[in-house]
């Protein structure tokens, strides 16, 4: 039995370090994101082509441009809560990493630059935040995950909270 559960043990060192070898030359990193895989959206070449964090989608500015502001409100129970209010804009998880559509997308949300994930609706919980003064951001971003700036201006909000 202790031979069974030492080649077990041997088997997962050995099969997991494989693993992320084989997933590293292929471009894979620990998130699961793959950028060279037209696959990984369930998207055509065109739609994955479109999927690109560092190509801004510019907007000229006018009444109909979008906008956001966020508000921050300590939880009782714990962490804050984070209220994303957009105007000109819709949330649309339906069509995340698809083709840009004007007005709708998604956010993304930092805690002292660190990005903490997607937002696809008003309300965000925060937790496990650092102590002490933490900045919190919110940038409006395209169904391709590029970010929205109107007339070159990052299309984001800030908040300071202070965490004890």
């Amino acid at each position: 039995m202790s031979r069974s559960l030492a080649l077990f043990a041997i088997g997962l060192v050995f099969g997991g370090g494989a693993g992320f070898v084989i997933a590293a030359g292929n471009g894979i990193t620990f998130d699961g994101h793959d950028h060279g895989d037209p696959a990984h959206h369930g998207a055509d070449a065109t739609e994955t082509m479109t999927h690109d964090h560092s190509t801004p989608v510019n907007i000229a500015a006018g009444s109909d441009a979008p906008s956001v502001s966020i508000e921050a409100f300590k939880d009782p129970m714990s962490g804050w809560n984070l209220k994303v209010t957009p105007a000109n804009f819709t949330f649309s998880p339906e069509n995340a990493s698809r083709a840009d559509v004007p007005g709708e997308g998604h956010a993304h949300v930092y805690a002292n630059g660190d990005k903490l994930g997607r937002l696809y609706g008003n309300w965000y919980h925060l937790t496990n935040l650092p102590k002490g003064e933490v900045e919190i951001k919110v940038s409006l971003n395209a169904n391709s995950h590029s970010p929205l700036m109107v007339d070159s201006v990052p299309v984001e909000a800030t908040t300071v909270i202070q965490v004890d």
